[in-house]
Order: C-alpha cells, then structure tokens, then sequence
C-alpha cells in the first residue's frame, strides 16, 4: 500500500494529484526547482525538496534528482504527472530500480508509444520518407513529448528546411530529444481521442471520447467529453482501435489514444502513455477520479470488470497567461486574483498574489463545467468565465469566452483550423465603454482628503486611461449632489464600488487597483495615463520589440546590420515558456540597427532590431 507520493512534476498537476492523495490519506512531496520556492504545489505538499536551478533542463528534466529526491523524503512511490519525464521510460525504470512504485505504465510501453515514429510503425502506419510537393501540406512533429511543442505545418517545400531546425530545437528544450518527423497534414479534420485504463490483470476499459480540436500552435485550448457528432459505427472503431493499441504493448495505468478524424475517417495519431491534460472531462462525465484509479492499479487492484456509465457533458478550457491578438505571446507578472464562480471546477497551481514567471508553460488553471447536456455545459461555462476575476497579466479569458459562444462551436462543426478562420474576430476587443468612467469616480473618492465627495462644486475633473489598446479620457465633476457625468447618472461611488445609471439601466462596476497605474473594473483592464503624454517616450519607427520575456536563441544566419530585408523575413527567434516565437521584419527595407545576440535574455519592449523601410521611387 502506497503510504507517500512525490509527484515529478509542478503546478496545476501537481496540485491536483495532491488534492486526491488527501483524499486517500497519502502523505505527498513535492519537487520545486528555484524559480518555484514559493509555487503553490510546493506550499501545498507535506514535504517539498529543492531541485537547484531553475530552467526545465536544470531541474523537472533531471530524472536522477527526482529519484534522489523521493529516497530522501521518504516516498514509496512517484506520479509523473504529465510533461517533462512522465512518457520518458528511462525514468520509469530508474524509478523501479530505486525500489520505488511507478504510478504509470510498464517502461517497455512507454518505449513502444514514446517515439510517435515507432508506434505508428507498431500500428502497421509508415511514416512519410522524402516530402515532395505532392505531400503538401505536412506537419512536422517531435518524435518525443506532447503539448504541441516541436510541431509546424509546412505548406510550401522550400520552408520544409527551417521547420526541421525549429521543430528540433523546440523539442530538444521542451523534452531533451530532437527527433522530428512529417505526417500528412488533414486541413478540416477533428481531434479525437479516447480515454483508456488498464490494470494488471488483462482488463482495459474506454472512457468514451473526448474532442481537442479548438488549438492554439497544436496545443489544446478547448475540451470535451463527449465528442459531439460521432456515429455509433465510428464510436466502436476509435474505441476498438484505442484497445489494440493498449494491449499491443500490455498497458498499464491510465492513457489516451489520439485521432485525427475527417470524413468519417479516423486517422491514428499516437498514443499518451500518460494522464492528460483534459482529463477532468472523462472524470465529470464518468463520475470517476483518474488518479485514484492510477494509484489503485499501482497498487495491484483490480478494476470492475465493466467501466462506470457516462452522464451527461463536460467542457474545459485552458486558461493561459498569454495575448492570442499577439502571436500566442506568453505574459509574466504578479497574478493579483484569481477567482471563479462555483458550480464550476477550478484546477491551478496559483493564488492571488502568486508570479507567473518564464521557464514554464503559461497555463493558469483548468475551468470545467458538466451539465445534463452539452448545451447547459457550454452555458454554463460561458457564464463562469463571464464573471471570474482575472487580475493579472493578460489572459485568453476572452477568447474562450468568445469561442464557447461561436455558432461553429455550439453547433458541434469545429476543427482543428478553428483558429485559423476566426481568430481575428475572437480577438477583436469589446470592452465595457463605462469601466474608464467607473475607475476615475473610484479614483476620486479613494483621494478625496474625508473619505468623501467634497460637498461644494468644482471644476471638470479628466483622466486618461489605457483600455485594450487605445487612449480613453474621461470627464466628471463634483457637486453638492454628488459626482456627475455627462450622460451617466452616478448612484453610488466608492473606492470598491460604483453604480452607473445608463439609460434607466443600473450597472454595478467593482473595482480593483493595484499599484500606482494599474486598475481592473470587473473584468476589463485598465492602465492610468499621464496627465499629459511624455514626448519621449516615442518609438522609432521599424523598431522590432521584444513581444515578451525570454533568450534569443537564434539571430538569421548572415545577418548583420546594414543588411537588405523583406518583409515577412524571419530574423530574431525567442524562447519564452518553452515555445519559440520568430520575429520577422515588418516591412522591406535595411536593417539599421541589430541589439539581438544569441543567448542574451530579454524583458517585453527590449528593442531588438530597426528596420528603416525602403521608399520606393517615383
């Protein structure tokens, strides 16, 4: 019987895998690295040992050091979670040479599904040798790891070769192998999988379906159980083939095997010898704890001869520091709060006041919503994102909340380019006109030298905001009756709380401020200008900024000032939160100016590069 658990991994997984072991009465450890001393997992746990350093390499990727780590605090057995070492064999079985209980499946078939090129080949499915035009368009995709890190879609062959460089070193970083191979690329299909459990007497259970096909850069963004819109027929084939694929290598423990589907065609994708991200989807929908099953089997129970029955939908989003209007990019900072309403399930791995830093994935948490039928989930879900409070750096919260409500995603007729169609619209901000108004009113009375309005008239009081990229200034002055607006009636003005009157309809604002220049009304950010604008402050035009903290990991090759580009060019590549982000050159002309070396870490507004445009000639 398993008395402790460490868990190899950090954040939100480790935090949920800590919740069920308290559940079963298990003693838990943590592993930190420097950068997460204060990390909630590490808070939460019984027992937390440092792991020196900071970056994934240095620390979660060091096998050797974890198991160090549950020898010295006396675990008993070790949960991978998901990421890092969990689908590394070499792990697993210097977990079991410890003398250590492995929460996960048999090394020999993390061997057998690790590499996606072997376990195609173990599906009887053979990879594409040489690309040729006809293969077009392909995806490029790590061997090794999940998450969509080292994946590119390549539609043009000449842009083959620079996919391989950046699939490799994406991958190498994220899983420390630089495998990478290309597959068909199906432009409409749907990403489909199926949930499995498997103990060590021969039973295999299917949990149903789920569909990931809502993806940002391949990683999942939007899940579902169970997926919308499958016949019968294709129902029993995803699950008979999810079968095979689990007593092909005589699976263990809990796993997922993943589909494309096109046509009503299902496409075998891999095989996560892991849990999953999505997995609260199944949990909702089945009514089961997937971790307490893992720890069960580990334990040599056996599971029911016949899977639990499902009952009703469960949708879940990842909720991600990061501005998709931006290029995906990734944010740090302080996360002041962060808050949903119940009848919703959070899973995260920050608290208020907690910093979102730049080694790691950017995923906050896990919101999820089960409901009687998938229209009430959505609803439901919608709703909860609607009134959380998220204050912070920015986040996808309003992306989701607009794709939940898309008449492509509510109708159940997604795919995996969802994104690719829709993301400007999604994107397009829609802020609340009122929470500059709200935020000044709140402003002026946290100022006021009584605690109150003064009870005489004034002159017309203005202040400048920031809302979702534009310049807002707004107008009020104080009477004997109270703060007044033009348009607006004001009900009530606190330093917390105003209440507008607009158009016979009162609307309550909450406000928050942090610092000295930042402020949110409900959920809509706001940054306090200047009264009047510092000329200084200019950008030289074809400037190149860095988007978002990270490392240049890599400057074109010959580039160096004075050099011709154009427009579109790659030049500068990043590495923030494990992914890369390429920067090109925004318009064709010389570069005039090259700040960007390899290796040298960067904060957001880091200029980079000029690009002096190229005028052309009457």
């Amino acid at each position: 019987m398993i008395l402790t658990l460490l868990v190899a991994n950090r954040g939100e997984i480790a935090c949920r895998i800590f919740r069920t072991c308290g559940e079963l009465g298990i003693r838990t450890v943590a592993v930190h690295s420097d950068a997460d001393e204060n990390a909630l997992h590490a808070r939460v746990a019984d027992t937390a040992v440092r792991l020196p350093g900071a970056t994934p390499a240095e620390t979660y990727l060091r096998g050797d050091l974890i198991v160090k780590a549950a020898l010295a605090a006396g675990a008993d057995a070790v949960h991978p979670g998901y990421g890092f070492l969990s689908e590394n064999p070499g792990f697993a079985r210097a977990v079991l040479d410890a003398g250590l209980v492995w929460i996960g499946p048999p090394p020999e078939a993390i061997e057998a599904m690790a590499s996606k090129t072997r376990a195609k080949e173990l599906m009887g499915i053979a990879p594409l040798g040489e690309v040729t035009e006809a293969d077009l368009p392909v995806l490029v995709k790590a061997a090794a790891g999940g998450g969509g890190r080292g994946m590119r879609i390549v539609r043009r062959l000449e842009d083959l070769p620079d996919a391989l460089e950046g699939a490799r070193a994406e991958a190498a970083s994220a899983f420390g192998d630089g495998e990478v191979f290309a597959e068909p690329y199906l432009e409409r299909g749907r990403h489909i999988e199926v949930q499995i459990l498997a103990d060590t007497h021969g039973t295999v259970w299917t949990l149903g379906t789920r569909d990931c096909s809502l993806q940002r850069r391949h990683q999942k963004v939007i899940e579902e159980a169970p997926a919308p819109g499958l016949t019968a027929g294709l129902q029993e084939e995803l699950h008979t083939l999810a079968v095979r694929a689990a007593r092909a290598v005589s699976y263990v423990g809990a796993g997922t095997v993943e589909f494309l589907v096109a046509d009503g065609r299902a496409q075998f994708l891999e095989m996560n010898t892991r849990l999953q991200v999505e997995h609260p989807v199944t949990e909702a929908v089945f009514g089961v704890d997937l971790v307490a099953e893992q720890i069960r089997v580990a334990e040599g129970h056996p599971l029911a001869s016949e899977p639990p029955r499902a009952r009703g939908h469960a949708v879940e989003v990842r909720l991600y520091a990061e501005d998709p209007a931006r290029d995906w990019a990734p944010q740090t900072g302080t996360l002041h709060r962060l808050a949903v309403p119940a009848g919703v399930r959070l899973d995260t791995g920050y608290t208020d006041g907690d910093t979102i830093g730049v080694h790691y994935d950017p995923m906050l948490a896990k919101v999820v919503a089960h409901a009687p039928t998938r229209a009430e989930a959505i609803r439901r879900l919608a709703g909860a994102l609607e009134r959380a409070a998220l204050h912070g750096p920015v986040t996808n919260r309003d992306l989701l909340l607009n794709s939940l409500r898309h008449p492509e995603f509510t109708a159940g007729r997604m795919d995996t380019g969802f994104y690719d169609r829709h993301l400007a619209a999604l994107t397009t901000p829609a802020p609340d006109p009122h929470a500059p108004l709200a935020a000044a009113l709140a402003d002026a009375h946290g100022r006021s030298r009584f605690g109150g309005w003064r009870n005489v008239p004034s002159q017309p009081q203005a202040k400048r905001y920031e809302m979702a990229g534009e310049e807002h200034e707004v107008h009020y002055r104080h009477t004997r009756q109270g703060p007044t607006a033009d348009g607006v009636r004001v009900v009530h003005a606190d330093a917390r709380l105003v209440v507008l009157e607009v158009d016979g309809v009162q609307r309550r604002f909450e406000v928050s401020r942090y610092g000295t220049d930042r402020v949110y009304v409900n959920s809509t950010a706001l940054t306090v200008l200047p009264r009047f604008p510092d000329p200084a402050a200019q950008i030289a035009p074809g400037s190149l900024l860095a988007p978002m903290p990270g490392t240049v990991v890599r400057v074109a090759d010959g580039l160096t000032e004075g050099a011709t580009v154009r427009a579109g060019q790659p030049l500068i590549w990043l590495e923030a939160m494990k992914m890369q982000h390429q920067i090109s050159a925004p318009v064709t002309g010389t570069l005039t100016a090259l700040h960007a070396t390899t290796g040298r870490q960067v904060e957001p507004g880091t200029l980079l590069a000029v690009v002096h445009e190229l005028q052309e000639t009457p």
